[in-house]
């Protein structure tokens, strides 16, 4: 019995250190079950159940089989930045926020969401202050807080 305990205990240990990173994963999925391969081509498709998979921990889904092949060969380039939460929210306030998964920018060949509701786009927030200084600064607050619930 001490043996099982022991090893469900190390399984847990295991487990958190290998997700070190706390992903947005409302609806379950990395970008609320948006194609994270079709953003790169600057499209906000939603994935279907049928052409899904899990890397990181963290499941995705797909447009197409086709899109989930390319995520497939190269997940970490398909990624969402800061763990799929705000870019615009990590970089002033350092705070995870939520996102809509249709308010989205490829920058430096990586994926960036936003939070777009009501009034408050902050994709067009990002892009009137320097993108170039908010992504410095939300690289630099992530690494703070990715870890933190």
């Amino acid at each position: 019995m001490k043996k099982i305990v022991f090893l469900s205990f190390m399984f847990l240990g295991i487990f958190s250190y290998a997700q070190s990173i706390d992903y947005n994963i409302k609806k379950g999925y990395a970008a609320h079950g948006y194609d994270v391969v079709a953003y790169f081509d600057d499209h906000a498709l939603e994935g279907q159940t049928a052409y899904s998979t899990t890397f990181d921990g963290v499941d995705y889904k797909f447009s197409s089989k086709e899109n989930l092949d390319k995520f497939l060969t190269n997940p970490e380039k398909y990624t969402p930045q800061y763990g799929g939460y705000c870019a615009y929210a990590i970089a002033v306030s350092g705070k995870k926020v939520g996102i809509n998964p249709e308010t989205f920018e490829i920058r430096d060949d990586k994926l960036y969401l936003f939070y777009n509701k009501g009034k408050t786009n902050t994709l067009e927030l990002w892009k009137k202050a320097s993108p170039e200084r908010l992504q410095s600064e939300a690289d630099a607050n992530w690494e703070k807080i990715k870890s933190k619930k």
